[in-house]
């Protein structure tokens, strides 16, 4: 093979629980992965030596270094096969970046399944599960797709039930959120609550029986009801401006608004794709975001194309 192509979705938490700080410095999760229809690319070729390129929106955002999560799994699989990642990994962005959708866990999945078929290695799915945990907690997700509840860090995955399709829309921020800040955000706000912010203080975290029988049943309402996310209030607290997007989105019809993962990016479930469009043509006369992109799920992990 001299080239190969891997398709990999976004990913909405529709309910994300968060336990309190573990002694490492993490927090255990109960985390309800769906993935969604909008995708980057990854596409590998040999090369003299490792390198990146990225093309599409929010592209001269993309680390095209050792940072990037795509460079790292050629290596991580390399190191695992006695390999060199000679390799040239180009990635057509469409997932929107620094928005708490998984882009960048979305392109570790895909150059990991990628440099699989390229180079021949043939590894196990589980082996490629736990190359996928070692690079970051929602990568083995976007290798999955589908719908899952992750555990532990989020890594740990159960595959669930979905009945039917869910019809989102989200709008994009400018600028991005720190994930450790937002998790930081979320402890001190504990601590001023007065519920303190240890895994001592926080209950386990429990995904929501109701959340995971409309998945199940395919019931947009009922997941509406359901959905939730623990890190929104840090997120909102850290960006305030998130509040009109998420007001928007509710007066234009939305089912339920929330933060996707730890943001900024806003996610609306829609009753149908008519109400979607709806939402997201009133997401975009209120001025409040950069970009509205609408999309549906679940949809499977990273493919071969």
């Amino acid at each position: 093979m001299t080239r190969v192509t891997v398709r990999v979705p976004a990913k909405v938490n529709v309910q994300l629980a968060v336990g309190g700080v573990r002694p490492d410095g993490f927090h255990d999760l109960a985390n309800v992965f769906l993935a969604v229809g909008l995708h980057d690319e990854i596409t590998v070729t040999p090369a003299d030596a490792l390198s990146l390129t990225c093309s599409g929106p929010d592209a001269a955002h993309v680390p095209l270094d050792d940072t990037n999560l795509a460079a790292r799994a050629a290596r991580a699989l390399g190191a695992r096969y006695g390999r060199e990642p000679l390799v040239h990994i180009h990635i057509a962005k469409d997932i929107p970046v620094a928005g708490g959708m998984a882009g960048g866990s979305a392109d570790a999945a895909g150059a990991l399944l990628a440099c699989d078929a390229l180079w021949g290695t043939n590894a196990p799915r589980e082996e490629l599960l736990e190359i996928c945990a070692e690079l970051g907690s929602d990568v083995p997700f976007s290798l999955v797709g589908g719908a899952a509840l992750g555990r532990g860090r989020g890594e740990i995955l159960t595959p669930l039930e979905v009945g039917g399709t869910f019809h989102w829309v989200f709008a994009v921020a400018d600028g991005g959120l720190s994930t450790p800040a937002v998790y930081a955000e979320c402890d001190r706000l504990r601590v001023a609550s007065g519920t303190g912010a240890t895994s001592e203080d926080i209950p386990d975290p429990e995904p929501s029986p109701a959340l995971l029988e409309a998945l199940r049943t395919g019931d947009a309402h009922a997941l509406a009801a359901a959905v939730g996310n623990d890190l929104q209030a840090a997120a909102v607290s850290l960006r305030p401006s998130l509040t009109a997007t998420l007001d928007a989105g509710t007066q234009g019809g939305a089912l339920a608004a929330m933060v996707s993962g730890s943001g900024p990016t806003t996610a609306f479930l829609s009753a149908n794709a008519d109400e979607a469009e709806k939402v997201a043509e009133a997401l975009r006369a209120s001025g409040t975001c950069r970009a509205v992109r609408i999309a549906s799920g679940p949809v499977p992990g990273a493919t071969l194309l």
